[in-house]
């Protein structure tokens, strides 16, 4: 369901294309490498000696033994972590944007919602930081943007800090919704001498 059908704007997802690809690699090289030896037992061959060992190495080892509970703890850390990586969304850098106005975009209905956009934080922390240098009594400004707020803090040197606040809050209102973003975070401002 698109953006503009279900009224809201969902965070980006990372591809993940490097863990998917090798864990596609292994499992492909050990589905292989079963194959191979099926084929050749049933074309009259022995079975490897891999095979064979692992055959009765998991008739005499039972799961009270600490070798293989050290290896079922590996195989459950590894699934555990390849299951995080595909719950995560990754991609956390990137603020969703608003859905362009209008029903239709350029070319015609359906356009519009199908339009993606985002901003990294780095660039609205950097265009924020930019419309707060330009207040009146503000000397210098550290502004990090997070998902629900954006931290500004700012050094005065010949204004009332109430003064700068005041005005700080009302560029900074002014420059969020300027950006476009889908949830847009809320300022907090504190300025010292």
């Amino acid at each position: 369901m698109t953006a503009r059908r279900s009224g809201r704007v969902h965070r980006f997802r990372s591809a993940r294309r490097i863990p998917a690809a090798l864990t596609a690699l292994v499992v492909l090289g050990v589905a292989g490498l079963f194959l191979y030896d099926l084929a050749a037992v049933r074309a009259g061959r022995p079975g490897m000696s891999w095979r064979r060992d692992l055959a009765d190495g998991l008739a005499t080892h039972t799961p009270a033994d600490l070798g293989v509970q050290l290896i079922a703890g590996a195989a459950a850390l590894a699934g555990a972590v390849l299951l995080l990586l595909a719950l995560a969304p990754g991609l956390r850098g990137i603020l969703p944007m608003r859905p362009p106005d209008g029903p239709y975009g350029p070319d015609g209905p359906d356009t519009a919602a199908r339009v993606r956009a985002g901003l990294g934080r780095k660039d609205a922390a950097q265009i924020l930081r930019d419309r707060a240098m330009e207040v009146s009594g503000v000397r210098s400004v550290r502004v990090k943007v997070r998902r629900s707020h954006v931290g500004v803090r700012a050094t005065s040197h010949f204004r009332e800090l109430d003064d700068v606040r005041a005005d700080l809050d009302a560029v900074l209102a002014v420059g969020i919704e300027e950006l476009g973003l889908a949830h847009p975070p809320q300022p907090r401002v504190r300025v010292r001498r």
